[in-house]
C-alpha cells in the first residue's frame, strides 16, 4: 500500500493542513497514486485557486447489479466529492459494446444496446446511494465516442503501438497461449482513454486490474496536449470467505440491495482480522476513528462490537438507520433460536413429501439431495426441532422450516 508521504518537490503555491488531510483521504486504502508528485501539485494548486480537481470513475454496465466489493471505488469517489472536488461518474455505454480484456483469457462477448441500457440506469441508481447524486455528473462516453467516426477512430490508433499495447499482462498471456485476441479488444484501453481526454480529468480511479487503461489515458491526454491525469488504484476487496475476490459467482458476496436483514448477519460472519481490511475500504469513519477503535480491540474489547458497528454503518447506508436497529435485533433474536419477524410465506402441495424434496419446493437449498445433506450435518429445523432423518415424510400442516442460520419459509402444506 502507498505511504503518505509529503511530496520533496517544491510546489508552487503552500501545502496547507487542508492539503495534507485532502492527501491523507486520496491515500487511505489505497493501493497505488501515480504520481504522488503530481497528485499533490494539484491539490495545492485547487486549494490556492478555489478550482475543484475534475475526480473520473468509468464503469461499463455489463452486469444489472453491484456489491459492496463495487463500492470500494465508489467510496473514494465520495471521500473525494467531500472534499469539495467534481467527481464524474461515466456509463460506458459505448466502450460496454467492445468488452473490457481487463483480466480475461478470452475475448468478452458484447452486450446489446438494450441490455447496456436497462444495467446502466440499474448502476446509476444504486452508485447514488453512496455518491451525492445532487454533486455527481453523470456522463455517458458514446457523447464523444460516436461522434469520433472511422477517421477518429483510426487517428487515435495511429497514438499508440502495437508493441506497447502487447505489454498489457492479459494480452501477452493470451499470445503465448495461442489464445485469439480480437483487434477490436486493443481498442478498449483506447477508447477509455480517450474518455479522459474528453473529460479532461485531473485523477480516474480504477481497481487494480484497471492500471494499463488508467495510465492509457495519462498517455493520451499528453498526447492532445492536456496536462496528464494521475491515477489512483483500489485494492479488489476480498469475499465473506476472506480468500476469493468477492464475487457472485462465488457466491461469496454482500449484494447492496439484498435485504437488511441478510446484510447485517452476513457482514457479522467475516473474521476479525478481515473486519478491519472492510473497515479501512468501506467505513465512512475516520482514519483516527478506526485506529482508536482497533486499539480498544486490541486493548481487550470485544471485536464482535466494533463488527456490529461495521455492519450497522453499511446497512444504515444502503436502507435506513431504523433497517440497522431491526436487523441487529433479528440477529440477536435468531443467535437465541428464535424464528425473524418477516419471513417468507409459501403453500405448497403433495404431502407427504420427502424432507429434502420439501426444502427445494420452499427455496431454502438448491436441490433435494442438498437438503438431504443439511438434514445430515444438522442444519434443518421443523419449527425449531432439529431434524436427524433425511428420509423424513413431512404431513400436512403449517410449519416453519430452518436450514441453517439465516434461511427460514413458513410452509402451508397439503
Amino acid at each position: 500500500m502507498t505511504e503518505s508521504r509529503p511530496s520533496s518537490a517544491t510546489p508552487e503555491f503552500p501545502v496547507t493542513d487542508r492539503v495534507q488531510h485532502a492527501l491523507a483521504q486520496s491515500l487511505r486504502g489505497c493501493e497505488e497514486l501515480l504520481p504522488q508528485d503530481e497528485w499533490l501539485k494539484k491539490l495545492v494548486r485547487s486549494e490556492a485557486t478555489g478550482v475543484p480537481l475534475r475526480i473520473k470513475l468509468g464503469l461499463d454496465p455489463t452486469a444489472p447489479d453491484i456489491h459492496i466489493g463495487h463500492t470500494v471505488v465508489l467510496n473514494k469517489m465520495r471521500q473525494l466529492q467531500d472534499l469539495g472536488h467534481q467527481v464524474i461518474f461515466l456509463i460506458g455505454d459505448f466502450t460496454s459494446m467492445i468488452g473490457d480484456p481487463s483480466g480475461r483469457n478470452a475475448t468478452r462477448p458484447p452486450l446489446t444496446p438494450e441490455q447496456i441500457k436497462h444495467n446502466a440506469e440499474t448502476y446509476y441508481k444504486q452508485a447514488s446511494l453512496v455518491l451525492d447524486p445532487a454533486r455527481t455528473e453523470i456522463r455517458y462516453n458514446s457523447e464523444w465516442s460516436d461522434p469520433l467516426g472511422a477517421r477518429g477512430m483510426i487517428q487515435l490508433a495511429a497514438k499508440y503501438t502495437v508493441a506497447r499495447m502487447m505489454e498489457r499482462d492479459d494480452f501477452t498471456k493470451r499470445f503465448a497461449a495461442g489464445t485469439p485476441i480480437s483487434v477490436h479488444e486493443f481498442l478498449y484501453p483506447l477508447m477509455q482513454g480517450y474518455d479522459s481526454v474528453a473529460l479532461k480529468s485531473d485523477l480516474e480511479l480504477g481497481g487494480t486490474d484497471q492500471k494499463f487503461n488508467l495510465l492509457m489515458g495519462r498517455h493520451l491526454q499528453a498526447e492532445y496536449g492536456q496536462e496528464p491525469q494521475c491515477i489512483l488504484t483500489m485494492p479488489l476487496l476480498e469475499g465473506l470467505d476472506g480468500v476469493e475476490k468477492m464475487s457472485k459467482s462465488k457466491n461469496n458476496y454482500v449484494g447492496i440491495t439484498e435485504p437488511a436483514n441478510s446484510m447485517f448477519a452476513k457482514i457479522l460472519s467475516i473474521s476479525d482480522v478481515q473486519m478491519w481490511k472492510w473497515f479501512d475500504l468501506l467505513s465512512f469513519r475516520s482514519i483516527d476513528e478506526i485506529a482508536a477503535l482497533k486499539r480498544e480491540v486490541e486493548g481487550g474489547r470485544n471485536p464482535k462490537e466494533a463488527k456490529v458497528m461495521l455492519a450497522k454503518e453499511i446497512t444504515t447506508r444502503f436502507h435506513s438507520a431504523q433497517a440497522a436497529d431491526d436487523a441487529e435485533a433479528d440477529f440477536n433474536n435468531r443467535a437465541k433460536g428464535g424464528i425473524p419477524d418477516e419471513i417468507p410465506e409459501l403453500s405448497l402441495t403433495g404431502a407427504p413429501v420427502a424432507i429434502g424434496a420439501l426444502l427445494k419446493q420452499a427455496g431454502l437449498v438448491a436441490s433435494a439431495s442438498e437438503g438431504g445433506r443439511m438434514v445430515e450435518q444438522g442444519g434443518v429445523k421443523i419449527d425449531g426441532t432439529l431434524i436427524s432423518d433425511k428420509g423424513l415424510k413431512v404431513n400436512a400442516g403449517t410449519m416453519v422450516l430452518q436450514v441453517g442460520k439465516r434461511k427460514f419459509a413458513r410452509v402451508t402444506l397439503s
